[in-house]
């Protein structure tokens, strides 16, 4: 009943933010997207010195890694240095080594950053710590379902090793990977139900309507954590198609369990218990998704008026300041949402997407 009370007060209150999103219903030009998308990294940067929504929450930790990922993605669309200096001096910070925790996916997401940066500054010393520990982590091996036993594990590591892997010219981090990823999917993935959960604990769970627990952003981690895979992945990678084939399913899905308004609530398959739409989770999605389009692996008359309403949402809920709301916090599971929570992965995603909707608009 409370659960309930408080899911009636919320969707009242997002009503508000609904009347906003439709305000912004028309396709939104490249100058707009490229506005938007400034002012909420601008606004990040800000925040990072005194920004703690975790006891993690440092420049190696997944909780500002993934907004690293969106500053790289804007720095690329617009070789504007005051998205690259930033990233620079954290990683010198850094000594350009992943977190303390040795084989934990979420201290090893940075390693996209320094990929990142490597790709810019061609300088060998940025990849020596992350690849003497995840040469350190392949001589000891571990079941994928073991080592990555959360979803989200799917978007903090591999990733990095794929980008590794491409970069140094060595297979062996991309088949480790490959390997581990689909141990993790055959005890994740939902064959009937195209999704993942977020891990064992859920398998007998069920939310208030008697649907499964499948939570919106661990979902949106898996299928970005897709894409960013897919994207150093040589086209003769043998198992390459499977990636496609999971990707595929996984966004029918998803674009079949989008609301009308645009935004993916938080319990997919009930969302009526949890009935705000969440901003990371759905522009993980609006990434993925776009990225899909971008890459000629989804057809862009079906997916792109998702893929706009998505957008047209997620700018409707950053706030003039450039302020991203309806960030859940750091979490495992649906839970109560606020206008005002936010976090550094919220800004993160929501940059990730915008640079895949440029490439979908004219210059």
């Amino acid at each position: 009943m409370y659960r309930t009370a408080v899911g009636r007060v919320v969707l009242l209150l997002g009503i508000v933010s609904v009347s906003l999103w439709q305000q912004r219903a028309a396709a939104a030009s490249r100058e707009q997207i490229l506005a938007v998308m400034r002012s909420v990294c601008d606004w990040q940067i800000a925040q990072l010195p005194n920004e703690h929504v975790a006891k993690n929450d440092t420049d190696t930790n997944w909780i500002r890694a993934v907004f690293f990922d969106g500053d790289m993605a804007l720095y690329r669309a617009t070789n504007d240095d005051r998205y690259l200096h930033p990233m620079l001096k954290i990683a010198e910070d850094n000594h350009w080594q992943p977190g303390k925790r040795f084989r934990h996916a979420d201290d090893l997401a940075v390693a996209q950053l320094y990929t990142e940066l490597y790709f810019v500054k061609k300088d060998p010393r940025m990849l020596d710590g992350i690849r003497q520990r995840w040469d350190q982590i392949i001589s000891q091996p571990m079941a994928g379902r073991e080592d990555w036993w959360w979803c989200d594990a799917l978007f903090m590591d591999p990733p990095g090793l794929a980008r590794l892997s491409a970069t140094v010219g060595d297979r062996k981090y991309l088949d480790w990977m490959d390997n581990q990823w689909w141990d993790t999917t055959d005890f994740l993935y939902d064959k009937s139900e195209h999704l993942y959960f977020r891990d064992k604990t859920f398998f007998d769970k069920r939310e208030a309507n008697g649907k499964k627990i499948f939570w919106s952003r661990g979902n949106g981690w898996v299928l970005a954590g897709i894409a960013r895979v897919l994207q150093f992945m040589p086209a003769d990678y043998p198992n390459r198609p499977r990636y496609l084939t999971l990707f595929t399913e996984m966004a029918d899905r998803i674009t079949a369990l989008q609301p009308s308004d645009g935004i993916w609530r938080m319990s997919l398959l009930d969302p009526d218990s949890y009935p705000h739409g969440e901003s990371s989770g759905s522009a993980l999605f609006c990434y993925a998704l776009a990225w899909g389009i971008n890459q000629g692996i989804l057809p862009a008359d079906k997916y792109k008026p998702a893929i706009d309403r998505a957008w047209n949402a997620l700018m409707g809920m950053v706030e003039p300041s450039g302020k991203l709301d309806w960030v859940q916090l750091p979490g495992s599971r649906p839970t109560v949402l606020k206008r005002e929570d936010t976090a550094e992965y919220g800004p993160g995603t929501f940059l990730l997407a915008g640079c895949e909707m440029l490439k979908l608009v004219s210059p």
